[in-house]
């Protein structure tokens, strides 16, 4: 990792919030983060996989104190899980940041519905993290805190259907996916625009990790486990590939870097690789009446109605 162009400020005393966080960029942004001195609460859907991701990164960063890592379930699919955690963390009084990674990378290849009725892909990726933001307006704002989502490179390639955001009709793995990150990089845009007009001192931004792949990434026992030909094809695509590692860094520059404002979006240097830099978003992300479209979804769909 290129430490000499890029590091984090002291982060003492500060404490972040992470979903999905017992493997792949939530568990490198841990990672990162507690190396600055952070405290970092790690969240996922399996308490045994959130202990193994614990104890992988108290042997892998020796000298934490006990207090710099903490566990808490929370599944971003389910409403009530979301509820329940952040309940849990209004009880802190403050949060300092919130990545909010957890999602599905490989969507099925039929589509599915939770609990609650929704795509599953669509609730994972985009409702759960919405409605989690949303229930920490207050403790975030405690902070001066930053919220930051997380986009994908794959929202330029696909078209995309604002009137369907949970495609009913004409789903497929590869749409799932990509309307969901543009979902997610369009409602942190609007999320600042929205904060603004209200004067709430949160700063919402949006952050992207490249093409990060596992087989460049270092093995994890219980956290990252690539097989032989998994590494094999991954390595064939050195030049334009890094590891998980390397595209956590956008992700927690965005959270905790200096010079980071409200409404901005990050990615690596050169587009697929590389330290943090500041980037445009897809035309679509961008566009008001799509964002303001997906914001009434949401809304309607968690039951969270932003300031």
């Amino acid at each position: 990792m290129p430490r000499a162009a890029w590091s984090l400020p002291d982060l003492t005393g500060r404490t972040y919030l992470i979903t999905g966080s017992n493997a792949g960029l939530g568990y490198f942004s841990t990672e990162h983060l507690v190396r600055a001195g952070a405290r970092v609460v790690m969240t996922g859907r399996n308490p045994n996989r959130l202990a193994t991701a614990r104890a992988a990164v108290r042997r892998r960063v020796p000298g934490l104190a006990l207090e710099q890592l903490e566990t808490l379930l929370l599944d971003t699919s389910n409403l009530g899980s979301v509820r329940a955690a952040a309940a849990t963390v209004r009880g802190w009084g403050k949060i300092d940041g919130l990545l909010l990674n957890a999602g599905i990378v490989h969507p099925p290849s039929r589509r599915e519905t939770t609990a609650d009725g929704h795509e599953i892909v669509f609730a994972t990726n985009v409702l759960g993290h919405f409605a989690l933001a949303g229930e920490l307006l207050v403790p975030l704002a405690a902070a001066l805190g930053r919220m930051v989502w997380l986009g994908s490179m794959s929202t330029s390639l696909t078209p995309y259907n604002p009137v369907d955001p949970q495609l009913t009709e004409g789903y497929s793995a590869w749409r799932a996916y990509v309307q969901s990150k543009v979902a997610t990089t369009a409602l942190g845009l609007e999320a600042d625009r929205r904060l603004r007009a209200a004067r709430i001192p949160v700063a919402s931004v949006v952050a992207h990790p490249g093409y990060s792949t596992s087989g460049r990434t270092v093995g994890i026992a219980g956290v990252n486990e690539p097989s032989k030909v998994g590494r094999f094809a991954d390595n064939l695509q050195a030049p334009v590939t890094q590891s998980k590692e390397e595209g956590a860094l956008p992700l927690v520059h965005a959270l905790a870097g200096a010079g980071v404002e409200s409404g901005t979006f990050w990615g690596p240097r050169f587009a697929l690789h590389g330290t943090p830099r500041r980037a445009t978003p897809a035309r679509i992300t961008r566009d008001p009446d799509i964002a303001r479209r997906l914001w009434t979804v949401a809304e309607e769909a968690t039951g969270v109605h932003w300031p």
